[in-house]
């Protein structure tokens, strides 16, 4: 029996079997967790479905995080499968892609920076709210995907950096609103990893190259590693931990020099 057994999960932002989100799918399915999937549009549902049927679950909705009518929708939905959930994974980002290239000053819009901080971060909270009353007393557990971009200046990451700051403190908030509740609320800050969402970052395969190369275990890490964390930190065996950014890099984040 795995260590998530009889848990119920919310996979929301899985978009291939390349994606953060379904190797932390593919963990929780392993350990014993009952899933349920989001999908953004008509072009991804079918490949959101295959995946869902992957980790036996029929449960597949749409979510766009820009409507609040589609995320409410989405709980009203699942309210006829559960009545209740444990875990909420939340793994959205989006920046328009010439915001990800150059100068950040040169290129930095006002609706470019409204488009990445509403998707990337405030969906995490528009999600929480609107899941609330199904995951209160739970003992449950939110998670987010953050980057070291965060917390640093890296190069081509420019607005999605800011994103991913407010979304590190919408943790926090997060974290202190619902620990009464008895939700737990954390990130993991994931290294490098080729997928559908990294491909808009301008240079990125020399991004993994410097990583590798600097990190204390000389590589990059994989979507199953990250997965494994996460089902590790939404899990009973992680109840003491809340309001925490995780890095899962290989060590990446503590080094100041190349190896």
């Amino acid at each position: 029996m795995g260590f998530l057994a009889g848990k119920k999960a919310l996979i929301v932002g899985v978009a291939s079997n390349r994606s953060i989100a379904y190797g932390i799918a593919q963990a929780m399915h392993r350990e014993g967790a009952e899933l349920a999937f989001t999908y953004q549009n008509e072009r991804l549902k079918g490949r959101v479905e295959k995946i869902a049927g992957s980790c036996d679950s029929d449960i597949v909705v749409p979510c766009n995080v820009e409507s609040d009518e589609e995320i409410e929708a989405v709980f009203e939905h699942l309210d006829d499968y559960w009545d209740h959930f444990d875990i909420l994974i939340h793994s959205v980002a989006f920046a328009p892609k010439e915001l990800l290239e150059g100068d950040f000053l040169d290129n930095v819009t006002r609706e470019g920076f409204r488009v990445a901080h509403e998707i990337s971060s405030y969906s995490l909270s528009a999600l929480a709210q609107a899941g609330r009353q199904m995951m209160q007393g739970r003992n449950g557990a939110i998670l987010t995907l953050s980057y070291l971009g965060a917390v640093r200046a890296m190069p081509n990451y420019n607005v999605m950096g800011l994103a991913k700051a407010s979304l590190e403190a919408s943790v926090r908030y997060l974290a202190y609103t619902l620990g009464p509740e008895g939700t737990r609320v954390n990130a993991i800050s994931a290294g490098p990893i080729k997928t559908l969402a990294a491909a808009g970052i301008s240079n990125f395969r020399s991004l993994q190259t410097s990583v590798a190369e600097a990190a204390p275990l000389r590589r990059n890490v994989t979507i199953e590693e990250v997965g494994n964390a996460a089902a590790f930190l939404c899990s009973d065996l992680a109840s003491g931990i809340t309001s925490e950014i995780t890095y899962v890099d290989g060590g990446y984040s503590t080094v100041a020099t190349a190896g």
